[in-house]
């Protein structure tokens, strides 16, 4: 329907805004008026479930301003190799889902923002629920509208591997972390004489070694949401976006989800399942396996998901899967499970697996294999603070980690059984440039002159980490400290590491470690903007901040992260990929893909 001028400007005063990145999009992936989610570009598992939502644009004012008022005709069709392009509903065998109806608005750029003229859009739409693709090949997707209008979506099933090669998966995520980070915990942890390695990482040790790209699907940098939906579905994703595509409606829960590799697992093969993380179980990553919302910060409904699924919390729509409550859950966020403002209603969510996961670890794991996520969280999470020696202990805690899972594997006959794979979800830009000697840092007067205690190539020297307090770093003995091999004789040296990172707020540096807990590295000035912590490093010297000043902490970085693998399919992981193939990867390796129709 026709709006009018007034009602318009009623709407850019009280519409909620949608985009608030620098790309400033009116929707990601969506360049037309038409918009198919699954986007162009999408490639998919033989058999696993996904929505479909279409939306056409009319925006009432702005760069791309039409009349304002939305097809509400437009047709979809759905086209496989070189048949002919069906009605969805009729490829599909599906119903007519029912017209939907919203407005949103967006800043188109900085200039818009900061004028606070706001671009409205009103909507049309029609969202398909838990449909699957089952032969495998190449399908065209055709939204019509505008009386002429076309938005193109080409899709690609991959041929499933047949053949299930690895009885199990453990799957390990070093959240945010580098092969900087990895090369930076090695000189801190194992003896280097003359040059070599008196002991390596298990990484270092691990049979095949490939890179994954991170970046989004509609901008460079990524979260640890739309990473974890690349890595658990296959499908790139919009910055806090778990496990679905992001449309322009106002509800977090729906959005056009993607069936993920737990849920996979679960409905393919019933195994057990376990998810671990040192962070609360509701953040991102462990959240990315079962759930699914564009809001990541939905902490409660994430926690509903992991007992229940998407359908308890939106019955509007079927999704026939779900994790059906893993059989093991590691992690903090208590308070999302204890009765109260945290958890789901008020909800014991404890008692409320009490009642229904006994029985669920009774049923289950019964040779059928099992699938593990485990978390080294604190890598990211210090990383943001730049608390460099933190991060780098919990990568040191995931090595060992790594380690001990392999000997138990070996121990208990299951290690040629398992996949074993390692990761990161996304990286920062951290990487150390020589040494600093921060008993002469200290003992300086003025910033400029602190600066001189950084020692770059020859005198950058040697780890202070791995020698007896007391000894120089050139000292040869190798010795161990209070926590054993693996891990630095000593966490406080005079001679340090120096490093550095590529996207940071104002702060200062000391390149020692924090001894009073994680650093805080910025507070907020009296204008509300960050500034840094004068309580924070006092005998350092000022880092000029790279960010935006609302930014308090380090942000993420576009690198490529490292994979490692080993066991059954471990070989597939060689090479240079998108995010998006760990999960075919892993996938075949448990030969979840089905061309049968279920």
């Amino acid at each position: 329907m026709r709006r009018s001028t007034t009602a318009a400007t009623a709407l850019l005063l009280g519409a909620a805004t949608l985009a608030s990145a620098q790309t400033y999009q009116r929707l990601g992936t969506c360049p037309k008026l038409g918009c198919v989610f699954p986007p162009d570009q999408t490639e998919f598992l033989a058999g696993q479930l996904f929505d479909i939502r279409l939306e056409v644009h009319a925006p009432v004012n702005g760069s791309e301003a039409t009349n304002g008022v939305p097809d509400e005709k437009f047709t979809f069709c759905i086209q496989g190799g070189n048949g002919p392009c069906e009605d969805a509903t009729k490829f599909f065998k599906a119903k007519e889902p029912a017209l939907e109806k919203w407005t949103f608005q967006y800043y188109e750029d900085l200039f818009a923002r900061d004028a606070k003229t706001p671009t409205v859009v009103n909507v049309t739409s029609k969202a398909y629920r838990a449909l699957s693709l089952a032969q495998p090949g190449s399908y065209t997707a055709k939204l019509s509208y505008n009386g002429g209008g076309q938005t193109v979506a080409n899709w690609v099933v991959r041929k499933p591997a047949t053949d299930r090669r690895a009885k199990n998966v453990l799957f390990f995520i070093g959240d945010g972390m580098t092969q900087a980070m990895i090369t930076a915990a090695r000189l801190i942890a194992h003896k280097s004489i003359n040059g070599k390695y008196q002991s390596l990482m298990q990484m270092d040790q691990m049979d095949n070694l490939g890179h994954q790209m991170t970046h989004s699907i509609d901008s460079f940098i990524t979260d640890s949401a739309n990473s974890a939906t690349a890595l658990y579905t296959g499908k790139k994703s919009t910055v806090n976006a778990l496990g679905v595509y992001v449309d322009s409606s106002k509800n977090s829960f729906d959005d056009p989800k993607v069936e993920t590799i737990a849920e996979l697992f679960r409905r393919r093969i019933g195994g057990a399942l376990g998810i671990v993380s040192t962070a609360y179980i509701a953040d991102a990553t462990p959240a990315g396996l079962c759930s699914h919302t564009r809001d990541r910060g939905q902490y409660a409904s994430i926690v509903t998901e992991y007992l229940y699924n998407a359908t308890f919390l939106n019955s509007t729509f079927a999704w026939p899967t779900s994790c059906q409550g893993p059989d093991v859950i590691f992690g903090g966020g208590a308070e999302q499970f204890i009765a109260g403002t945290g958890s789901p209603n008020g909800t014991d969510f404890y008692k409320a697996f009490q009642a229904q996961g006994y029985n669920a670890r009774q049923k289950k794991g019964k040779g059928e294999g099992w699938f593990m996520m485990s978390e080294a969280a604190s890598i990211d999470k210090m990383m943001h603070v730049l608390d460099y020696d933190r991060a780098l202990g919990d990568l040191l805690e995931l090595d060992n980690t790594i380690r001990a899972s392999i000997a138990h594997l070996k121990e208990i006959g299951e290690y040629e059984n398992t996949l074993i794979v390692v990761t990161a979800d996304h990286g920062h830009g951290f990487d150390v440039f020589g040494g600093a000697d921060t008993k002469y840092l200290a003992a300086q007067s003025t910033d400029r002159k602190k600066r001189d205690a950084v020692g770059v190539y020859v005198n950058s020297g040697l780890s202070g980490y791995t020698v007896a307090p007391g000894s120089l770093p050139n000292n040869q003995t190798v010795v161990f400290g209070s926590e054993g091999p693996n891990f630095p004789v000593q966490w406080n040296p005079r001679y340090t590491y120096a490093a550095g990172f590529g996207a940071n707020p104002d702060h200062r540096e000391t390149y020692s470690i924090s001894t009073k807990g994680p650093r805080v590295p910025a507070t907020a000035g009296a204008d509300g903007t960050y500034v840094v912590n004068p309580a924070d490093n006092q005998a350092g010297f000022t880092v000029e901040g790279t960010l935006p000043t609302d930014e308090p902490q380090g942000v993420h970085s576009l690198t490529d992260v490292s994979v490692f693998a080993n066991g059954p399919g471990a070989e597939a992981f060689k090479g240079v990929y998108n995010s998006i193939d760990i999960f075919f990867k892993i996938a075949d390796a448990l030969a979840l893909g089905r061309t049968d129709g279920t």
